[in-house]
């Protein structure tokens, strides 16, 4: 397994809508492994494969307790939400993607949804708690967006300038 490097806003490519992935071989299920490895090692607990610079409709997370010593890795390939409930929850949230940056989101407090597995089969989960967080937040990695646009605007201007003001610092 190998960790690949991280997108970093404000690269465009994080906007980008991610294409469905069509069939799943060998090489998929390494760079799922990779994708692990690398949320693992970053470290985090979510990562969506645009994040490394590729647009397909996949993503990895694992949001076992850190205390614990196993984990529970999961890769959900071409994810839809079926249903998000009306009820709503606050977490705070941050991104690999957006390093050292944290702000509370409010999102559908439980979602319903269906992806397919490593193995190819059709699998659906409701979800609450940090887990449906985590699933929302990475799901709108493939729709390009980000977690900083649930911010005001002035917030979320704050924080892309910071970025590219950093990033520019870099070249």
């Amino acid at each position: 397994m190998t960790t690949m490097p991280l997108i970093i806003l404000p690269d465009p490519l994080l906007r980008k809508v991610s294409e469905p992935v069509e069939r799943i071989d060998d090489d998929l299920k390494k760079f799922a492994d990779d994708m692990l490895e690398t949320m693992y090692e970053a470290p985090g607990i979510g990562l969506a494969a645009i994040q490394v610079g590729v647009p397909r409709r996949m993503l990895v997370l694992d949001v076992a307790n850190k205390d614990e010593d196993e984990k529970r890795p999961m890769v959900v390939i071409n994810p839809q939400v079926l249903h998000a409930s009306d009820e709503r929850s606050v977490y705070e949230e941050g991104c690999l993607s957006i390093p050292d940056f944290y702000a509370e989101v409010e999102r559908p407090a439980m979602v319903r949804v269906r992806y397919t597995d490593l193995s190819g089969k059709e699998q659906e989960i409701e979800a609450d708690g940090l887990l449906a967080t985590c699933l929302q937040h990475e799901i709108d990695h493939l729709d390009g967006a980000l977690f900083i646009d649930y911010l005001s605007r002035l917030k979320r201007d704050r924080v892309i300038k910071k970025f590219s003001k950093s990033a520019k610092a870099k070249l």
